[in-house]
């Protein structure tokens, strides 16, 4: 009885509680049924149960929450889908992003395909659509403040200063040269000639800091001399652009500049309360909560309080919120740690759901057939030749009188005229004060669109121009390239030990480089110069501990592995060592026993990936030795302190570059191989390598047959196990204890 006492208890509570839901359903059925059948009768006179279910679901689709749900979907979608085909052609995926936006708006839906336009964008859902958009904006606004380095701004600012202001000025004058001409053809009846002088001045001079930051990173140029230099100068340009943005909203929100005056007076001492009293408070806080490891729930809320506090007050003053936004961002506490952090808790709402509202917000009010006649396509023509112009040359020019070569003042320039979002963040500001028509906004829109998608070309011109011819004279470098990626500065230093005690034998002509390639969404080159210099200063230092030359490289993308295996291969580079953490499972009871329930439950669907895997390999290792064309070495670490005794199972008939790897670079010994194949009997190639190890003194050769016994007392005598991929992958389905018991390996591959 008390063994089946919950399954009574189960049956009887069941049982109860269902009998009391038959008998108030069959209550109800007699006393109000009626009723409910004239309600009925009464809203579908006519029509079968299937036409009432069609009539509902019409009724569902066209509800707010159903609109705004699949315009997401759509919206994320597109946006996606051009992005990726604009990484695809060599350009960054805000273009993509941004053209996305006009292909859903009347310029083509709503052009081509009328009625899935207005079904899926309907006048009365775009106020919700620019809604979200804005709160998407103020979150990314506030990230750019953050990614915003004041301090080494100011340490950098001598030459770069020149430069930004002259790319501002430049442009600026002549946008409002060009209002001259084009004020009472252009803009609304109300406005005046400064606002629109202004305003137009402003839209030629923006600069997109976080493209420009995107782009300098993919292409190389941070770790060229340039790269500290254009990096400044886009940040005081955006810091310089947003403070004269706020300047005009205010001047044109005002009527004059006399009133703006009392304006930007309230929003200058907005800043000075802001850097002098919130600041300093904020900065406490985050010391007091320096222990923390990540940021808490109510610290957040904190945070973005007073992010939303700050875009209140300047919209309330009449500057515009995402200035508000912008300057929490900025005076946000100096720790790097606790703004990425910050940043991390945002990012991904902002940037991923968002911010692509904001796309295709603005993609609805562009409508390019607007521009129906050739004037309005050559006004559209001049525009881009004047924002060009001033931006690219004036960037070029100020920064050659300032001393820098032609070469990399041409690249300032081409970088500095990316506007990409940030233009468009100006234009509908533009937009919604009233300052612009329609037709010079579809303008202004394909202006950003033009010197957006022109820098990636130019930058490829430009070095193709400027190319250098190399001299046959000079000699070519016959060193062997070794590649060593690392996650952390532990691991790396643990693989630089590797790599340096199998070069030993042929120091002098390896050259090491370690890299760093990490996943990340960096828009701030100060920022990473700092988490650079922290990540290789201990590997730097046991470098020099170890008398070992090293090269290195910090590389950021979106898809580490991919990042590794494009470097390995266009480097080609004679050898690549990589970490794995081995029987990663094991490290723990629960998580091992775990992950072994899941492995038996799933294993009748993994049959073909069971088939393929090297498991315990992550899928990072797995991709890195499907792609690379250089020979691998894996190295799962156990904790090795020490290589005197190495042991070389010799388990494949293709083992025999083993032999040859470990003759060309292993010296200083005791090196026992297991011939359990008799390779020996079958492979010159094996043999030769043997004898010429043999041969060096400082080596100790050991040589067993196939009859050896192998186990793993025996195994711990060693330090390192050197063997190649299919070796191991054999005897890990022949005798796995024994794989997990190794102690740390070398797990050698060919491409």
């Amino acid at each position: 009885m008390k063994k089946h006492k919950n399954l009574i208890f189960y049956i009887t509570t069941i049982g109860i509680f269902l009998l009391l839901i038959i008998f108030t359903l069959d209550a109800g059925k007699e006393n109000i049924e009626d009723i409910s059948k004239q309600i009925v009768l009464n809203n579908h006179t006519e029509g079968s149960s299937w036409t009432i279910f069609l009539d509902n679901l019409l009724e569902n689709i066209a509800t707010p929450t159903i609109v705004l749900l699949a315009q997401l979907i759509v919206i994320l979608l597109a946006v996606k889908l051009f992005g990726w085909l604009c990484k695809l052609i060599g350009q960054a995926a805000v273009v993509g992003e941004i053209i996305a936006g006009v292909i859903l708006g009347p310029s083509f839906l709503g052009y081509y395909f009328p009625e899935i336009s207005a079904m899926l964008f309907p006048e009365t859902s775009l106020g919700n659509i620019g809604l979200l958009s804005q709160i998407g904006l103020i979150l990314f606004m506030f990230i750019i403040g953050m990614e915003l380095d004041l301090r080494t701004i100011k340490n950098k600012a001598e030459n770069a200063v020149v430069i930004s202001h002259a790319s501002i000025i430049f442009p600026f004058a002549l946008g409002v040269i060009l209002a001259y001409f084009i004020y009472e053809e252009f803009t609304h009846s109300h406005v005046s000639f400064l606002s629109f002088a202004l305003f137009m001045g402003i839209a030629m001079s923006i600069t997109a800091f976080p493209v420009l930051a995107r782009i300098i990173h993919e292409k190389g140029i941070n770790k060229q001399p340039i790269g500290p230099m254009v990096i400044t100068c886009a940040a005081i340009d955006d810091v310089t652009a947003w403070c004269l943005l706020a300047a005009v909203i205010a001047i044109v929100k005002a009527g004059s500049f006399s009133s703006s005056l009392f304006v930007i007076a309230a929003a200058i001492t907005y800043i000075v309360i802001m850097f002098k009293v919130v600041r300093p408070v904020l900065k406490r806080i985050v010391e007091f909560q320096q222990s923390r490891r990540d940021i808490s729930k109510s610290m957040a809320a904190l945070f973005f309080i007073i992010l939303f506090i700050s875009a209140y007050i300047t919209e309330l003053i009449g500057i515009h919120a995402l200035f508000g936004a912008f300057l929490a961002g900025v005076m946000m506490p100096t720790n790097m740690k606790f703004r990425n952090q910050l940043i991390e808790k945002i990012e991904y709402v902002a940037l991923i759901i968002l911010l692509p509202l904001f796309f295709v917000y603005t993609g609805l009010r562009t409508e390019i057939g607007l521009l129906n006649t050739t004037h309005l396509w050559l006004i559209c023509g001049l525009i881009i030749t004047v924002a060009i112009t001033g931006k690219f040359f004036g960037s070029a020019l100020a920064a050659r009188f300032v001393g820098i070569k032609w070469k990399d003042s041409l690249i300032i320039g081409a970088l500095m005229n990316t506007r990409g979002l940030m233009e468009l963040v100006v234009l509908n500001i533009g937009l919604d004060l009233g300052i612009l028509s329609p037709e010079i906004f579809a303008m202004m829109v394909i202006m950003a669109l033009t010197t957006t998608f022109m820098t990636s070309p130019s930058l490829s011109l430009i070095n193709k121009l400027f190319k250098k011819k190399e001299s046959s004279e000079i000699p070519v470098s016959k060193k062997k390239q070794v590649l060593i990626p690392f996650a952390s500065s532990q691991s790396g230093k643990k693989l630089l030990n590797m790599a340096n005690f199998i070069s030993k034998k042929q120091q002098s002509s390896i050259e090491l480089t370690m890299l760093h390639a990490t996943e990340g969404n960096v828009l701030n080159q100060y920022n990473v110069e700092d988490e650079e210099k922290s990540l290789f200063k201990p590997i730097i230092k046991e470098a020099e501990e170890l008398n070992t030359e090293i090269k290195t490289i910090f590389d950021i993308s979106s898809h580490s592995e991919k990042s590794i295996v494009k470097i390995a291969n266009k480097g080609e580079y004679d050898f690549v060592l990589i970490g794995s953490r081995g029987n990663f499972y094991t490290d723990s009871v629960v998580l091992g026993g775990f992950m072994r329930i899941i492995r038996t439950i799933t294993s009748p669907f993994n049959s073909t990936r069971r088939k393929n895997s090297i498991s315990p390999f992550e899928d990072k290792t797995r991709y890195i030795l499907s792609k690379l064309d250089a020979p691998v070495g894996i190295f799962i670490d156990r904790k090795l302190k020490d290589i005197q005794n190495i042991f070389v199972p010799l388990l494949d008939d293709d083992d025999a570059f083993i032999g040859e790897f470990i003759e060309k670079n292993i010296q200083g010994v005791r090196i026992t191989f297991w011939d359990n194949i008799e390779l020996s009997d079958n492979s010159l190639d094996f043999v030769k390598s043997l004898k010429e190890l043999k041969k060096d003194e400082l080596n100790s050769i050991e040589y067993w047959d196939e009859t050896s016994l192998i186990n793993e007392k025996l195994l711990r005598q060693y330090d390192l196990v050197i063997i190649s991929l299919r070796g191991w992958k054999d005897l890990k389905k022949k005798n796995p204890k024994l794989v997990n018991t190794m102690p740390s390996t070398l797990i050698l591959a060919t491409p």
